[in-house]
C-alpha cells in the first residue's frame, strides 16, 4: 500500500497527501471565543484585582502582565531598547515589543483575561471555605479547602516550584485521608505559582541525618509506598488541574488520577534514568496501559519531555485549555461535575484495578508494613482479599 502510494505522479500524490492530512485527528484544544473587548471599567477593575493576589504568579506571567498593560495603555512599544546588561528592563522591553502591533483594545481584553485567570487560581484560598474542624488549616506546605462539594489540595511552595518535601508528602497523605471522609463529591489537586510541581525536593536525598544512608533509603521507600497507596485507594474521583510544568513523581502518579486537565503552557517530564533513579507511582505499569509500551518507554526510560498537547495525544491528559482562560474554564466544569450524585461517583474502581497496583508496590525492595489509608473503602478490602489469596497460593 505504502509502495503504491509513493509511485503516484507528483500531482496526484499531493492530492492524496492532503486528503490524508485532512483525516488526521486533531489535538483537542479548548478554545474560547471573545465576543467583545473589555471596557475601560473592566480594565480598571482588573488592575485592582491584581493587587489582591496572594501568591507570586512567576516571572513569565509578571512580564506578560507588564507587556499587556503597556500595550493597552500606550500602544506598541516605542521606548529605546535597553542595554544587554540591564537584564530586568531588557526583559520588560522584550515582552512589550513581542506584542508587535496588537491593538490597544485586544491587549486590554487579554490583560483582563489573564488577571481573571490568576485570581481564579487563588479562589480556593481566598474564598470563605467550609470549616470541618479536622485541622485542615494547620498545614504548612499545602492549602486544603472544601467549597461547593469540591475539596481542593493546593501544593503551596511556589518559591520552591512546589517541590515535594518529606513534610509535604505527609501533609498530602493526611489531606487525602481527610478528603476521603468529608462531604465533598470531588477532590482536586493543583499547584500555586507558575509550576504544578517540580518533583522531589532535593533535600529529601541530601539530608541523611543520624539514621545513616541505609535506614534513610528504607524510610524513603516506605514513605513513597504509603504515598502512592493513598492515590490507589482513594475512594472519590481525583482530578488533576495542572497549572504549569510537572516533573518526576508529579507526572508518574497522574496515571492514578480519574481526569487530568492542563494549561497549554504545562510540560510533563520524568527524567529518572538521567538521575539514576527508577520510575515510581506505578508508572511502569500504568503508562504502557495508557499509551503503549514504546511511547511509555520514551518518557520513563529515555527522559522525553512532553508538551501539554503531546500528553493529551498519549492519553495522559484529558483535555488542554489555553492558559489565558484555563482556570475559569476548568473550574466551571468542575463545579458542574460536583453536582452529580455523590454516591454514584464514590468508591469507583480504578481502571487498572487496585489489586494489580498494590502487587506492584509489594514487589518493591521493602514490604508495605502500614495499614491501608482507607480501611472502609470496598476497593481496599478487595485488595486485602487479593493479598490473602496470594499468600495462600
Amino acid at each position: 500500500m505504502a509502495a503504491a502510494f509513493y509511485t503516484l505522479p507528483g500531482r496526484w500524490q499531493l492530492l492524496k497527501t492532503l486528503r490524508l492530512v485532512q483525516n488526521l485527528p486533531a489535538v483537542k484544544l479548548h478554545l474560547t471565543v471573545v465576543a467583545m473587548f473589555a471596557t475601560e471599567a473592566e480594565f480598571e477593575k482588573a488592575k485592582d484585582k491584581l493587587k489582591t493576589l496572594k501568591n507570586d504568579p512567576g516571572n513569565e506571567r509578571k512580564l506578560k502582565i507588564y507587556a499587556l498593560f503597556k500595550q493597552a495603555t500606550q500602544g506598541p512599544c516605542n521606548s529605546p531598547k535597553p542595554s544587554m546588561l540591564d537584564f530586568v528592563n531588557k526583559a520588560k522591553w522584550d515582552a512589550w515589543n513581542s506584542l508587535d502591533k496588537i491593538p490597544k483594545e485586544e491587549a486590554r481584553q487579554k490583560y483582563v483575561d489573564l488577571i481573571e485567570t490568576l485570581v481564579s487560581a487563588e479562589v480556593p484560598t481566598q474564598s470563605e471555605v467550609t470549616a470541618t474542624g479536622d485541622g485542615k488549616s494547620s498545614f504548612q506546605t499545602i492549602n486544603v479547602t472544601t467549597e461547593k462539594n469540591i475539596t481542593t489540595i493546593l501544593l503551596n511552595r511556589p518559591a520552591k516550584k512546589n517541590a515535594i518535601s518529606i513534610k509535604m508528602y505527609e501533609e498530602i497523605m493526611t489531606a487525602l485521608e481527610q478528603a476521603a471522609k468529608d462531604d465533598s463529591t470531588l477532590t482536586v489537586m493543583t499547584g500555586s505559582g507558575d509550576y504544578y510541581c517540580s518533583g522531589n525536593d532535593l533535600s529529601n536525598f541530601t539530608d541523611i541525618g543520624t539514621e545513616g544512608l541505609e535506614q534513610k533509603s528504607k524510610n524513603s521507600a516506605e514513605l513513597l509506598k504509603r504515598y502512592v497507596s493513598h492515590y490507589i485507594d482513594f475512594p472519590k474521583p481525583l482530578i488533576g488541574v495542572i497549572n504549569g510544568p510537572a516533573v518526576g513523581v508529579a507526572v508518574t502518579v497522574l496515571g492514578l488520577f480519574d481526569a487530568v486537565y492542563s494549561t497549554d503552557k504545562a510540560t510533563f517530564h520524568a527524567p529518572f534514568s538521567k538521575l539514576g533513579q527508577s520510575p515510581e507511582g506505578c508508572s511502569s505499569y500504568t503508562f504502557p496501559k495508557i499509551m503503549g509500551t514504546g511511547k511509555a518507554n520514551e518518557i520513563i526510560l529515555f527522559n522525553k519531555k512532553l508538551t501539554a498537547a503531546q500528553a493529551y495525544e498519549l492519553g495522559l491528559v484529558t483535555e488542554v485549555f489555553p492558559d489565558s482562560t484555563f482556570q475559569k474554564e476548568v473550574w466551571k466544569r468542575l463545579h458542574a461535575y460536583a453536582k452529580l450524585p455523590k454516591n454514584d461517583l464514590q468508591c469507583r474502581r480504578r481502571p487498572f484495578g487496585s489489586s494489580s497496583l498494590h502487587r506492584l508496590l509489594e514487589r518493591a525492595p521493602y514490604p508495605r508494613s502500614t495499614p491501608p489509608p482507607y480501611p472502609h473503602n470496598p476497593v481496599t478490602r478487595v485488595s486485602g482479599l487479593f493479598k490473602t489469596a496470594n499468600k495462600r497460593c
